[in-house]
């Protein structure tokens, strides 16, 4: 039965919660009633049951309009059944947790008390009934006010807290995008290079074109291990690591490299390892698309922040940003820096990030 509520959260508690209903029928049986009223509480019965149970089972309750149900059966069977106090206690009960606002709340529990009042002295009650009729509805409905707003607090921080976590993954699904996306790109095109290259070489070099051929081997298992570390998130082997392989890779395409990094900047690893990214998208796109001949990378301290820079005199391109380049503009400005790319002669990507505390280390790749 507990597997037909909406919420969860409430267990077996709205059927414990009805234990209490148990008091409708305390006249019926002492009195003796006719079968005729125990068919109008039977009927009555059903009625509050659908109206309860509603208001936990239904997809989209009118809560409200189950609380009112309750009510108007506590004013149809008051002059018959003393224990239709029942009906006028839960009403009082599940009103804060059917409106939005504790000023609401407080209202209709008022109009709720009032009415089961003007009732009891209606039908001339003595104390003790004026008490089930109106005490206790009183008491209860104000301690659920409390507990409803906690409950609704609850409630947001609940769904906050699985917004974020949707949130986390939606932003997990798109680093490993990206890093996939620089991690296969880069060294596809350095195969590829080889490959190339080793073919060429097959008939009047057949030593080099074997050196080639071992290197594409070694570069296919890396790249296996680079996709786990990818899925992982950490496969960054370093920023000066990953220049010398820039230049390795750019010498391979048959272009005259020159590498300013003798002292570079001594980063935090997120940082070092998105300027590792940027340095490996850069020259995939360089080997690519730019159809140069030389290609220069500098990466400096100035100004509080350390500046990468790689610049080739090819073709140069104004077309829109791809995903290589989408990818890498949205981590440096996750990290508050800037990447500006300049097309006008060549192409010349400029990245900048801020720099805290810097220190400076004596290696990097030779010019």
């Amino acid at each position: 039965m507990s597997a037909l509520f909406r919420d969860r959260d409430h267990g077996w508690g709205p059927l414990i919660w009805l234990v209490y209903f148990g008091f409708f029928f305390i006249q019926p049986v002492m009195d003796h009633v006719s079968r005729r009223m125990w068919f109008l509480d039977i009927l009555g019965t059903l009625a509050f049951l659908f109206l309860y149970l509603g208001l936990f089972c239904l997809e989209e309750p009118h809560g409200i309009l189950h609380v009112i149900g309750m009510l108007v059966l506590g004013i149809v069977f008051a002059p018959v059944n003393g224990g239709a106090s029942t009906f006028f206690i839960f009403a009082a009960a599940m009103l804060p947790f059917v409106v939005q606002t504790q000023r609401t709340a407080m209202v209709g529990l008022g109009a709720i008390v009032t009415i089961a009042g003007t009732e009891g002295l209606l039908l001339h009650l003595n104390i003790w009934a004026m008490f089930w009729f109106t005490g206790f509805p009183l008491l209860l409905g104000a301690g659920n006010i409390l507990f409803a707003e906690r409950y609704r607090v609850n409630r947001q921080l609940h769904r906050a807290n699985e917004e974020i976590e949707h949130l986390a993954k939606v932003a997990e699904r798109e680093r490993i995008a990206r890093d996939l996306h620089d991690v296969l790109g880069h060294t596809l095109s350095v195969i590829t290079l080889k490959s190339e290259l080793a073919g060429k070489l097959m008939e009047r070099d057949p030593e080099r074109a074997g050196k080639e051929i071992r290197e594409v081997e070694q570069i296919s298992r890396q790249a296996l291990s680079e996709v786990r570390d990818a899925i992982r998130g950490y496969r960054s082997q370093g920023l000066v690591a990953e220049l010398a392989q820039a230049k390795a890779t750019l010498e391979t395409a048959g272009l005259s490299v020159q590498c300013d990094a003798a002292t570079t900047v001594k980063l935090p690893a997120i940082q070092e390892s998105v300027l590792s990214l940027a340095v490996r998208e850069a020259v995939t796109n360089v080997v690519r698309h730019a159809q140069a001949r030389t290609c220069r990378l500098r990466i400096e301290q100035r100004n509080g922040s350390c500046r990468l820079v790689i610049e080739d005199d090819g073709r140069g391109c104004s077309n829109g940003e791809g995903n290589g380049l989408r990818g890498m503009r949205e981590r440096v400005e996750m990290l508050g820096g800037t990447l500006n790319r300049d097309t006008e002669s060549g192409t010349k990507l400029t990245i900048t990030l801020p720099l805290k505390e810097m220190t400076i280390r004596d290696e990097g790749c030779a010019n």
